[in-house]
This record gives C-alpha cells, structure tokens and sequence, in this order.
C-alpha cells in the first residue's frame, strides 16, 4: 500500500516534468495507460481512460507537436504553455496519487506536480526564445524534437518505471539549474 503511493507520486511527478515539454502529450500517454488498465486512476478521474478521453487527448497531442514546428506559432504557444503546463502537471498529480487525504494530494498536486510542470516549461520557454534570437528561428525545430523526444521518453519511463522517472525528474532540475547558473553568470 505504502508502496503504490509513493509510485504513485513518483509517476505524477514523472509526468508532470513531461508536461513541461509538451503539455498534452503526458496527459494523453497517461490515457492510454488508463484505457489499456496499466495503470489505476483515482475514482473522480477515471474519464480520463475513456475512449472519448483517448481521442481527445490524441488529437490535442498531434496538434500541438505539428504547432511547434510552424515559426512565431511556436513562441507563441510558448507564451500560453506555461500556465495550462502548471494546470495540467497539477491534474497529472492529482489523477495519479493512491491512498492519500485529499489536502495532501491536493498540497502535492499543486507543489510538485504544477510546480514541477511550470519550471521545466519555463525553461523551455526561455531555450526556444534563445534559439529564436540566436539563430533566427531555424534552430527551433531541433529544440522541438528535442522537447517532444524527453516528453516521450519521461511518460514512457513514468509510467512504466516510475522509480527510474523520479532520477530524471532530478537529473533534469540539475540540468536545469547549471543553465541557469551559466546565464546568471553572462
């Protein structure tokens, strides 16, 4: 019991840091391991197993990634993401956690799930923007399949190794704060 909560949390953790690279993109891998019951949901957020949630979820997923290979829509996606990724890395958290009281999942729906989401988007935000100012927008293709790659590969490892997920959760908050210390540096 214990165990499956702290897997729980591991995974919304997981899922809310790839939300921070693509923000439908988890939410939809996170639907499909629902539908396909390889991974149990909270009673209030089973819809989001649904068929109808499968397709939704998918659609939003294509659209979004295409989106960020078309120039200036991709800035300003950016400039959205950052509030719907803190929203959705909450719900991520929220729809995962197991066996805790609602003011707790709540706190930790809220602090490490949209807190998570919001400084890996905001990160992101600011490595696109230096692409687009260094090299004229061309670069930001690359920095998009490199998103969209690490949001692939944290939901995957979320949910189907939640323990190896937390690592990267905490590889990529270090990679995140040598960024941030080189920028402060200059």
């Amino acid at each position: 019991m214990m165990i499956e909560t702290i897997l729980s949390i591991f995974l919304g953790i997981g899922l809310s840091a790839s939300v921070g690279f693509r923000v439908f993109l988890p939410l939809f891998a996170l639907s499909l391991a629902a539908y396909f019951n390889v991974w149990e949901l909270n009673e209030s957020w089973l819809w989001i197993g649904s068929t109808t949630a499968v397709v939704t979820l998918g659609i939003a997923t294509v659209v979004e990634i295409i989106a960020y290979y078309i120039p200036l829509v991709d800035n300003a996606l950016d400039t959205i993401a950052i509030p719907l990724a803190t929203i959705a890395g909450t719900a991520v958290m929220v729809s995962t956690v197991a066996d805790l009281s609602p003011v707790i999942t709540w706190a930790l729906a809220i602090i490490a799930g949209g807190g998570t989401a919001a400084a890996v988007k905001s990160t992101t935000s600011a490595t696109r923007l230096g692409s687009t100012v260094s090299t004229a927008g061309f670069g930001n293709a690359v920095v998009s399949t490199i998103e969209t790659g690490t949001s692939v590969v944290m939901s995957i490892v979320s949910i189907f190794l939640p323990i190896l997920a937390i690592i990267l959760v905490f590889l990529i908050f270090y990679m995140i704060f040598k960024v941030y210390k080189k920028l402060r540096r200059n």
